[in-house]
């Protein structure tokens, strides 16, 4: 199964050499070798009260995999661009099911969810055909005796697939996890960086929904202070109780007045959501919420957020900031995963000229070369990111 990446033959044929690893493997592999380590939370309870419940987790999701998924590819052998090139087009159309931003925008959303990442590639006469994104919380690492991923293996319906990793640490699986500080294995989810935010914005939208259905008033209480001994009698108990329940209670029953009896008075047992302070709350879990997604507050129109002059100042960071640097980290991963079963020395990029948001600093960048004269034409061209005019066919670039 990994005999698809090319070069591997001539490997085999170099003389067997001592193969170098961290000393402190032996250190990392604190359970017994052959065994899954588990993922330590639970992915979908993240998805669900987290994705599929709150608002501003899902759109931050959205806007950081769409705007990801959008960003084109570029291919380098060396210095020289490839257009056209196989590896190109197997990213264009990963798999017959799935076009490539679809793909993308399903990885990405599973590193934001999850805190990782796994591409399958599949291969057919010695050639990588398809990939395949595969959900985080069925696969599991199985960390070898120098406590690094031995394999992978991915668990449905009862039945495991396993996916071994080579001695040169090749796999068909690629792995992609976003930096954890006390996991060897596994990568930590934004989401889990916000989690006390989170439960506080699910439960204040909960309490809202709860107040609605009370008729938009607060806990109470109605205290009898008429009779003997102050006490209801279980009759009157019981046909109080029917009474407000029924009449009083729900959406259906907002704005009845209440008639007390002599000897009844109402007494409010809860704070207003003037006295909480409910909306600025809410909003402030939403910030701290988009922060750890790294999305502007004011892109996901959450008011109260004042860090940027205006709109386009906050679209500009959160390109720079956040989209640029997952997209860079991922064609490099991706480029030293499927680049050797394409050919040598290829690199994988992104072409951040193509990005519309980011228009008016290309503007301004060239704007300054062109009117810098002690520059040459190519050393302008070397300046924004081309390649001299004249390539090594002996023809001019465009």
């Amino acid at each position: 199964m990994l005999d698809w990446w090319r070069g591997r033959a001539a490997a085999r044929e170099r003389p067997s050499v001592e193969r170098k690893a961290s000393r402190t493997g032996g250190l990392i592999a604190f359970s017994v070798p052959g065994r899954p380590v588990w993922t330590p939370r639970d992915y979908a309870a993240l998805a669900r009260e987290g994705y599929a419940r709150n608002p501003v987790v899902y759109r931050a999701v959205r806007m950081v995999a769409e705007a990801s998924a959008s960003v084109p590819w570029l291919l380098y052998a060396g210095d020289e661009e490839r257009p056209g090139h196989p590896l190109l087009a197997l990213l264009e159309r990963p798999s017959p099911r799935q076009a490539g931003r679809d793909f993308l925008e399903a990885v990405y959303g599973h590193l934001l969810v999850a805190g990782n990442a796994y591409i399958e590639a599949v291969a057919l006469d010695g050639q990588v055909r398809e990939l395949h994104g595969l959900r985080p919380d069925r696969m599991k690492v199985v960390p070898g005796r120098d406590g690094w991923p031995e394999a992978y293996d991915y668990s449905v319906g009862g039945r495991t697939v396993r996916f071994s990793v080579d001695e040169a640490g090749l796999s068909p699986i690629l792995q992609l996890a976003l930096f954890h500080p006390l996991n060897d294995h596994y990568g930590f989810a934004p989401i889990e960086a916000a989690l006390t935010s989170l439960d506080v914005h699910n439960a204040a939208g909960a309490w809202a929904k709860a107040l609605l259905d009370n008729s938009a008033r607060p806990s109470g209480a109605l205290v009898y202070t008429g009779g003997e001994g102050g006490n209801l009698s279980d009759d009157q108990f019981e046909r109080l109780k029917k009474e407000l329940e029924e009449g009083f209670s729900g959406a259906r029953n907002a704005g009845r007045p209440l008639l007390l009896e002599g000897g009844l008075d109402w007494r409010t047992m809860a704070l207003s959501p003037r006295d909480m302070d409910f909306v600025e709350a809410k909003n402030l879990a939403a910030r701290e919420i988009a922060l750890a997604f790294g999305v502007p507050p004011m892109l996901l129109g959450i008011p109260g957020d004042n860090t940027y002059s205006n709109y386009q100042e906050a679209n500009r960071a959160f390109w720079r900031q956040t989209v640029l640097p997952l997209v860079g980290r991922t064609a490099a991963a991706l480029g030293a995963w499927l680049g050797p079963a394409f050919g040598p020395d290829l690199r994988l990029g992104f072409d951040a000229d193509a990005i519309e948001a980011l228009s008016a600093e290309r503007e301004a960048l060239w704007a300054r070369v062109a009117a810098a004269d002690f520059l040459t034409e190519d050393e302008k061209r070397a300046a924004v990111g081309y390649g001299p005019r004249r390539g090594s066919d002996g023809r001019d670039a465009p």
